[in-house]
């Protein structure tokens, strides 16, 4: 029976020389000169630094500049609180989107089950398996989904016929 997988995976490689270069090109701004402006990663979370929230901003449009280059979809991004850290320092945490949250995952299943397509959706950890009995079937359930879940970076991967 053919299948496919709905997923929601960034690609942490690309994302790593995303912040790579952001780096790079802080330190040769500049307006970035003498200050403490950086972008740090730890596994699946970024953390901005900064002089002011306004220089803040611009490290944030950098580094989502970098992404989109590197074909990186920014929906990805968490964006945290900004917070001071000591004198007029202030860094904020991004947290890198990996999986589908269950309330996504319903609403995925809803959609589908909703179109009175000839396909099932079943929820299988952190994405949703979409099984059907011809391939036409299953390329329309993406194009669907393509059409009504906008607000989440969807791939589509593991496609069995």
């Amino acid at each position: 029976m053919p299948s496919f997988d709905v997923v929601c995976e960034a690609d942490m490689v690309e994302v790593k020389n995303a912040v790579e270069q952001s780096n790079k090109e802080i330190t040769t701004r500049f307006d970035f000169k003498g200050s403490s402006a950086k972008v740090e990663q730890k596994e699946r979370e970024l953390t901005l630094f900064a002089d002011s929230e306004f220089q803040l901003g611009q490290v944030r449009d950098v580094l989502v500049g970098k992404m989109t280059k590197r074909k990186v979809d920014v929906r990805f991004l968490d964006e945290g609180k900004v917070e001071k850290i000591g004198g007029d320092k202030v860094k904020q945490v991004i947290k890198v989107r990996n999986g589908i949250e269950t309330e996504d995952a319903k609403k995925i299943t809803k959609v589908i089950k909703e179109s009175k397509m000839k396909v099932q959706a079943s929820i299988q950890g952190e994405s949703v398996r979409v099984t059907g009995a011809k391939r036409d079937d299953l390329q329309a359930a993406m194009a669907l989904l393509r059409k009504d879940v906008q607000e989440l970076p969807l791939a589509f991967n593991n496609f069995r016929d």
